[in-house]
């Protein structure tokens, strides 16, 4: 390669070339981690959060599972947003003031409405316009969101902040491609008692990170939608508040469908294609997911597949046995330099961070219990509720164990717990299957 005809991007000592004409001039941006802690990228001016994202991945030896995201963060308006994949990050830096930064974190849900639409689209809250009743068979669901032709709309009651005052409204919502508004009689959603609220168009929607003494606002259940021209005025944002968890991921999932459409299917398709494509050129790499685990017989000379699921079954409940027997003695601190341990976080603070890294079943993380200095807990995502389960010590024959269900199931170390519910959810309502993780830049 000619170094007269290229151009380098970099983040600390690591140097990317692109050709000249495809680099016109860079741009600087300040990426923070979790922890605080920044780097300066120099990006082009069509660099997409994608790839930016699979840039820090590549400079920061991440694991590449598509899940990462670029977070638009307002520390000054208490708002955060994930940017979509096809933005441009430097037009996104345009609209923000020198307060504002750009984030790189886990977020697992970013598309996770495409492989469970019934999770984040209540039978109630769904509707078409031109009917006064009645529901969207599950099979059309998103086809309906993405296909500009169709017109379904969201609908249910939400807290509407007054703009420029303190105090919340309850009206009834609909949420269309045209827009956001209430009606002014009741449920009524005839054209004459519909009144705009937000345009989809110039706005996007953000989760409300403050709490909720600052708004005064009535539920934990905060979002906003934020005109893009709007920086620092906060009696300029419409902030709106729903009665659950559920129902404001489906609001907020709803807008960015409205507006966005078909390109955030083609977003969430990209990686499945790449993944494709590069099949072609490497060898198949086995898939560890429960649809490819069977159940194996090692007791001959040479294994054998299980097909009888009796036998199965039954092969399984021999493990956990040995499983059980398998353990030696407790180890205390080999835990500590695992991704998913968060050593005296908070209840609070994992509930924090499980929210800004998505709420989907299978998100985990563990963390050293704070009313009980020998024990652990597991912080679990089901069904867009966190729960808690408590890991005790336990004694046997003079040896220390962990178990989280009295002892039944017993553990050497918390390593060794976190891979046994990876494959089987024993008493937990689902298996462990996202780690809550962070990473320093």
């Amino acid at each position: 390669v000619s170094l007269f005809n290229v151009n380098f991007i970099s983040v600390g000592a690591l140097k990317i070339i692109f050709p000249c004409d495809t680099v016109k001039f860079l741009n600087i941006i300040k990426i923070f981690s979790e922890d605080g802690m920044g780097k300066v990228v120099e990006i082009p001016a069509d660099m997409t959060a994608r790839d930016l994202c699979q840039f820090l991945v590549y400079k920061n030896h991440c694991v590449d599972d598509n899940s990462w995201a670029l977070v638009e963060h307002h520390p000054a308006l208490g708002l955060e947003r994930c940017l979509e994949d096809h933005e441009l990050v430097v037009q996104v830096q345009a609209s923000m003031t020198s307060e504002s930064k750009f984030l790189f974190r886990k977020n697992y849900a970013k598309y996770e409405f495409f492989k469970n639409p019934l999770n984040f689209f209540p039978e109630q809250m769904v509707a078409l316009c031109q009917e006064t009743s009645g529901t969207i068979p599950p099979s059309q669901l998103l086809q309906n969101f993405l296909n500009s032709s169709s017109c379904p709309e969201i609908q249910g009651y939400l807290y509407v902040k007054e703009m420029g005052r303190k105090s919340w409204k309850k009206l009834y919502v609909f949420l269309r491609r045209s827009g956001l508004y209430f009606s002014t009689k009741g449920t009524s959603k005839e054209p004459r008692h519909l009144q705009l609220l937000a345009d989809l168009e110039d706005s996007n929607v953000f989760t409300v990170i403050t709490g909720r003494k600052l708004h005064n606002a009535p539920t934990d259940f905060k979002f906003c939608i934020k005109p893009n021209k709007v920086r620092n005025e906060v009696k300029e944002l419409r902030m709106l508040c729903a009665e659950d968890e559920q129902s404001r991921t489906c609001w907020m999932t709803a807008f960015r469908l409205f507006k966005y459409g078909i390109l955030l299917y083609q977003n969430y398709k990209i990686p499945q294609q790449r993944k494709t494509l590069l099949s072609h050129f490497s060898a198949p790499v086995r898939s560890v997911s429960e649809n490819s685990l069977v159940a194996m017989d090692f007791s001959g000379r040479i294994g054998r597949v299980i097909d009888n699921p009796v036998e199965a079954q039954s092969a399984a409940m021999e493990e956990g046995h040995a499983w059980r027997a398998f353990c030696i003695s407790f180890d205390p601190v080999i835990h500590r330099t695992q991704l998913w341990f968060h050593g005296r976080l908070s209840r609070e603070e994992s509930h924090k961070m499980i929210n800004q890294q998505g709420r989907v079943d299978g998100m985990f993380l563990l963390r050293d219990s704070q009313s009980n200095p020998k024990a652990f807990v597991l912080t679990l995502c089901h069904h867009q509720k966190i729960k808690h389960f408590q890991i005790l010590l336990c004694e046997e024959d003079g040896q220390m164990f962990l178990s989280l269900d009295d002892g039944a199931t017993k553990f050497t170390d918390l390593i060794q717990l976190v891979e046994f519910y990876v494959l089987n959810r024993g008493v937990l309502p689902c298996k462990l299957k996202h780690p809550c993780t962070t990473v320093a830049l």
